[in-house]
């Protein structure tokens, strides 16, 4: 059962979706919501983080996938009457913007896909999820993630010159929901490769990396943009995992052209 997510919009013009990493929420998009004009930009929270709820129902959740996210973010754009649109993610975004594609190719008009990657976790990255899932839930706590996951999601540029920063994301990941972590590190770990549906796809795509990204990088931004034949890669020195964070304008800059360019 899919559940009505809570969303942030702003600006006229085209409609570009951008769907939020793990563990963060919409948020992370603030340096984008009025800094791109022509463009009509909703940032959804996803299922259990930002507000959105977890469950469709008090009495069941269903078993993790990201195919059930990407069904929320249909029912979001029924809800607002776009029957296409530009559609994006970071990190766990950008897999949930593939579980889409696969699931409702006639609602992308082109690709925004950024810190992530299109292969399928290895067996002991997926164990390691299911790991951490376990744990979080036995705690009733996501403070673990603050060794776990933060020190590999900003770049060691924004770690030396932008602490606050830095300490504003460590403060974000540990506060994540807890159940709604687990679920999601269950999803992920269990998700396919997706490499054969974007080159089938034939759509605009723009790839982004920050240079610094310990998690997925540069190579990976590559490997998807060789797949796609319609892409633009683009590399963001100075920036880690979290571009939009860490290198807004350059980010907002990147993706405005992309947009420009599709009209």
């Amino acid at each position: 059962m899919t559940v009505a997510l809570k969303y942030t919009e702003s600006g006229d013009g085209v409609p570009v979706v951008l769907l939020h990493a793990f563990p963060l929420d919409a948020g992370m998009f603030a340096g984008q919501h009025g800094a791109l004009d022509g463009i009509r930009l909703i940032t959804p929270h996803q299922r259990g983080f930002g507000g959105s709820p977890l469950r469709g129902d008090p009495a069941s959740l269903g078993r993790p996938s990201l195919d059930i996210a990407a069904d929320d973010l249909v029912r979001l754009l029924d809800t607002l009457s776009l029957d296409r649109v530009v559609l994006g993610g970071v990190s766990m975004g950008g897999y949930v913007s593939m579980a889409f594609l696969r699931r409702h190719p006639d609602r992308v008009r082109a690709l925004v896909l950024a810190s992530t990657k299109s292969g399928a976790d290895p067996e002991p990255a997926a164990e390691n999820r299911r790991r951490i899932a376990t744990e979080v839930e036995a705690a009733k706590s996501s403070a673990l993630l603050g060794e776990e996951v933060f020190p590999k999601i900003v770049g060691e540029t924004t770690t030396l010159k932008r602490a606050e920063l830095a300490a504003s994301v460590r403060a974000l990941v540990e506060s994540a929901p807890p159940e709604a972590v687990a679920w999601a590190e269950r999803a992920m770990a269990s998700r396919p490769d997706s490499t054969a549906e974007l080159a089938a796809s034939g759509l605009p795509a723009l790839v982004l990396a920050g240079e610094e990204d310990q998690l997925t990088g540069v190579p990976e931004a590559e490997a998807i943009a060789a797949a796609m034949s319609g892409s633009t890669l683009v590399a963001l020195p100075g920036a880690g995992h979290l571009a939009t964070l860490e290198d807004p304008a350059a980010f907002n800059k990147a993706l405005a052209s992309f947009v420009a360019k599709l009209a």
